[in-house]
C-alpha cells in the first residue's frame, strides 16, 4: 500500500507541474482510497500492484489501444510475448471491480464466458497480443463499459461551431 501511496503522489506531483490548476491537491488520497475499496476490500492493508496498474490504465485518458497493449504487457507470461487463460481471468477479475464499487460489476460466471470466448478456436494455452487485442476490440460484454467510458470522455473534448437560438 504504501508503494502505491508513493508511486500516486508522484503521478499526480507530476500531473499538477504539469497542468497546474487542473489537478486536485488531494488526487493522490482520492485516487488511493478507490483502489483500496476496489482491491482491499477486507482490510488487509495489500493491494497487488498490478491490480493497482489495470485500474490506473483502465482510468487513464490514453486511446483504448494502448490501455489494452498496456494490459497485454502486464499480465503476459514473463516473456511478454502471450497471455494465458489464468492470466485473462486475473485482468478481467481486476477490470471488473471497477464496475463493481458502483454496483455495476458482472458475475464469474461472466468471466469464464469472456475467457472462453477469447480462447475459441485456440489449442494452445496462451494467446498472442494479435488475438488478445482482436477480441478486445469486439467489445466483450465484460468490458463493455471501458470503451463506452473511453467514448463518453473523448466527447467531452469535442467542440462544434455551430450557434443556437
Amino acid at each position: 500500500m504504501q508503494q502505491i501511496s508513493r508511486m500516486l503522489r508522484k503521478l499526480f506531483q507530476r500531473a499538477r507541474s504539469e497542468k497546474p490548476g487542473q489537478v486536485d491537491a488531494r488526487a493522490a488520497e482520492f485516487t488511493l482510497g478507490l483502489l483500496i475499496a476496489m482491491y482491499d476490500r477486507s482490510g488487509t492493508g495489500y493491494v497487488k500492484t498490478r491490480s493497482a496498474a489495470a485500474a490506473l490504465i483502465s482510468l487513464s485518458g490514453d486511446t483504448l489501444l494502448a490501455k489494452y497493449r498496456a494490459f497485454f504487457q502486464f499480465y503476459a507470461v514473463p516473456d511478454g510475448k502471450e497471455i494465458t487463460r489464468s492470466a485473462l481471468r486475473s485482468l478481467l477479475t481486476d477490470l471488473n471491480q471497477i464496475p463493481a464499487i458502483v454496483g455495476e460489476g458482472c458475475t464469474l460466471s461472466c468471466v469464464e464466458i469472456a475467457i472462453h470466448d477469447c480462447f475459441h478456436g485456440v489449442l494452445n494455452a496462451a494467446i498472442v497480443e494479435e488475438k488478445f487485442l482482436s477480441w478486445l476490440r469486439s467489445e466483450p460484454a465484460v468490458l463493455l463499459w471501458l470503451p463506452t467510458c473511453y467514448r463518453l470522455s473523448a466527447m467531452e473534448m469535442v467542440s462544434h461551431q455551430a450557434r443556437c437560438r
